[in-house]
C-alpha cells in the first residue's frame, strides 16, 4: 500500500492506494496549531477504524501548501509507518517540462494536478482545481507545463461578500432555478454558481484563444461538483485527480 497526503489550506486529505487503485480516503481539518502528536493520533485512529495495518504501507508521498505543517506531517508519517515520505517540491521527478518563469514557485498541489491530468488524459489539457483558490493550468501535448491562472476560491468570495455586506447572509452552495432570481438568497446563489461557471467558461475560451486550439479540460476540488455541471464547456470532473497525481509522482520517484 502507498499512502498519499495532500495538505491543503482547508483540509488534509489522505489516500491509500493498493494495486494501483485508490481504495480509502479520509479528510481532516487543516490546523497549523496542531502538533505532530496531534496528527499522529488522528491518522492512527483512522487506520484503526478502517482496519488498516500501518506495517503494510510500503511508502508515502506528501504535497503541502501549508509550510508550517510540511515537516509536522513528514515526522508523523515517519513515526507511523517507519519510512521517510517523498515531499513534492524542487528535485522531484514529474515527467513534465516546467516551462514557467520560476519552476520552484509551482505549488505542489498544482504539480500533482497537472501530472495526473497529463498522465491520465494526455495533452493538451487544462487542469482546474477548485479548492481554497481556483487554479487553472495548461499542459501541452509534449508534456510542457506552461502556466495558468489563480482565482479567489468560491468559498473565499462568498464569505467575503457575506462578511462585508451587512444585509447579505451566509448561504449554502447550490444553484437556484434561474440566473435571474427574485430574492436575495437566490440572487447570491445565482451570482456565485452561475457566475463562477461563466468565469470558468470564459477562462477556458481565453486560454484556448491564446493556444490557438481547444484543449481537453479536467476539474477537481471540493467545489467542482457544484460549479462545473453549470459550465457550457466540455469539462471532465475527477474528484481524486490530486491524489492520483501524488500516486503517479510516487511511482516515478521510487
Amino acid at each position: 500500500m502507498i499512502l498519499v497526503i495532500d495538505v491543503g489550506n482547508s483540509n488534509v486529505v489522505l489516500g491509500l492506494y493498493k494495486d494501483d487503485k485508490l481504495f480509502r480516503t479520509a479528510r481532516l481539518s487543516t490546523d497549523k496549531n496542531k502538533t505532530e502528536d496531534d496528527y499522529c493520533a488522528l491518522i492512527y485512529n483512522i487506520f484503526k477504524v478502517s482496519e488498516i495495518d500501518e506495517k503494510e504501507i510500503d511508502g508515502a508521498i506528501i504535497s503541502s501548501v501549508v509550510p508550517p505543517l510540511t515537516l509536522v506531517m513528514k515526522g508523523c508519517v515517519e513515526r507511523l509507518i517507519g519510512k521517510t515520505p517523498f515531499i513534492v517540491g524542487p528535485g522531484i521527478k514529474t515527467g513534465l517540462n516546467l516551462r514557467i518563469d520560476n519552476p520552484a514557485q509551482a505549488g505542489s498541489d498544482i504539480v500533482a494536478d497537472t501530472v495526473a491530468a497529463y498522465h491520465i488524459y494526455g495533452g493538451p489539457i487544462i487542469a482546474i482545481d477548485m479548492g481554497t483558490a481556483t487554479t487553472m493550468n495548461v499542459v501541452l501535448e509534449n508534456g510542457s507545463f506552461i502556466g495558468g491562472c489563480i482565482i479567489p476560491g468560491v468559498k473565499i468570495s462568498l464569505n467575503a461578500l457575506s462578511s462585508s455586506a451587512a444585509q447579505l447572509p451566509f448561504i449554502s452552495f447550490e444553484a437556484p432555478e434561474n440566473p435571474i432570481s427574485s430574492n436575495t438568497i437566490d440572487c447570491m446563489k445565482s451570482g456565485i454558481v452561475f457566475g463562477y461557471a461563466s468565469m470558468i467558461d470564459g477562462m477556458v475560451e481565453r486560454m484556448s484563444s491564446q493556444l490557438g486550439f481547444t484543449p481537453k479540460v479536467v476539474a477537481t476540488g471540493g467545489m467542482s461538483s457544484v460549479i462545473i455541471p453549470h459550465c457550457k464547456s466540455d469539462i471532465i470532473i475527477n474528484p481524486n485527480l490530486l491524489l492520483d497525481g501524488l500516486y503517479i509522482l510516487y511511482m516515478k520517484n521510487i
